[in-house]
């Protein structure tokens, strides 16, 4: 999976997108003009291909929503836990109705998913995460979570928990450096991995590992382990969904060598699709790379897993707009945004 400089696909990326190895993109703020500009740049990129291209962005809420003009503002995820101490049925409805307003704007403009919600739980000292982790309890991310995830299923879209086993007990950020979390497994299974395996009881779909090192279970980022990604999610945890890499070009991954060495690392170690964003050249690299080794072939197991991320049903955005379900959404979502500012309680 790899990304797009500007809101139209250009000549060489056009050829880039047909290489067999090439199986999405993500797209960024700059990609976005308008909801019409927005909508015709993914069905372009869709007709590419058949099967067609998945077109993946993140759209979690708050800090991280990549398209704001024309969608509704969604709140960062710590909204809901600040609610869920004072009434959990309420919190849990707030966070579907959200889920789901976020997956709908998104589907109803053919983007087949966005990679949310985040599974992390706030420590208090991860910026990187902070308020876009639910709670600081694993039960109460897991809780908040999953109905987060119900409401993006009933508008079509699978959901990607993030960033397994858990970044937020750790202040670097992987995308300037290299985290390293020193906690034993047992810790870390008790506390941070709980939200992931209640989630995948639940159904979810898509997984997205840590560039962060635990180096009592393993020296190499969990991104590029297979003691974490086979052993653990696969077979403790029993997790039959899609596991994306985080961006290969992130500070975390450097220390798995270049490019090519950290994609053949993270599919070694299990990963189903590599991401590389915003370094085009890294990105022809690795598939120039890729193309000559014997680990790429035809795994009919992860054509499976990697099929359920397609879209469910089309959303007619006109249709959305006119609909009271959207509407009150929509205003529930701006009420949290007056919430998150302590303007007014919802």
């Amino acid at each position: 999976m790899l990304d797009l400089a500007g809101p139209e696909i250009n000549p060489e990326e056009r050829n880039i997108l047909k290489h067999p190895l090439v199986g999405g993109v993500i797209l960024f703020s700059r990609n976005y003009e308008s909801p019409e500009q927005l909508q015709h740049l993914v069905s372009e990129i869709h007709d590419l291909r058949e099967p067609h291209l998945f077109v993946a962005v993140d759209h979690e809420g708050g800090r991280v929503q990549r398209f704001r003009k024309g969608f509704s503002e969604l709140p960062p995820a710590a909204v809901f836990g600040k609610i869920y101490d004072d009434d959990r049925k309420h919190a849990k409805h707030l966070a579907e109705t959200c889920g789901w307003l976020m997956a709908a704007e998104l589907r109803a403009l053919g983007i087949d998913f966005s990679f949310a919600p985040v599974l992390d739980l706030d420590f208090g000292v991860s910026t990187v995460i902070a308020d876009r982790a639910f709670h600081r309890k694993p039960d109460a991310v897991a809780d908040l979570a999953q109905s987060y995830m119900l409401g993006m299923r009933r508008a079509g879209m699978v959901a990607t928990g993030k960033h397994f086993p858990g970044h937020g007990a750790i202040a670097a950020d992987s995308h300037i450096d290299m985290p390293v979390d020193e906690r034993e497994f047992e810790d870390i299974y008790r506390h941070d991995v709980v939200p992931f395996s209640k989630l995948i009881r639940a159904g979810l779909g898509a997984i997205m590992p840590a560039h962060v090192i635990y180096p009592a279970v393993d020296e190499k980022p969990a991104c590029f382990s297979s003691l974490w990604l086979k052993e653990v999610l696969r077979e403790r945890l029993g997790f039959q969904g899609v596991i994306f890499s985080d961006d290969l070009t992130m500070k975390g991954a450097h220390v798995m060598g270049n490019i090519v060495e950290r994609g053949i690392a993270a599919i070694v170690a299990g990963c189903d699709m590599v991401l590389v964003c915003n370094q085009p050249k890294e990105a022809v690299r690795l598939i120039d790379g890729l193309d000559t080794q014997d680990i790429i072939h035809d795994d009919p197991v992860s054509h499976v897993r990697l099929a359920r991320m397609h879209e469910r049903h089309n959303i007619d955005r006109n249709e959305l707009l006119r609909d009271p379900q959207w509407k009150e959404a929509a205003r529930i979502a701006s009420d949290l945004r007056g919430h998150e500012s302590g303007e007014l309680e919802v």
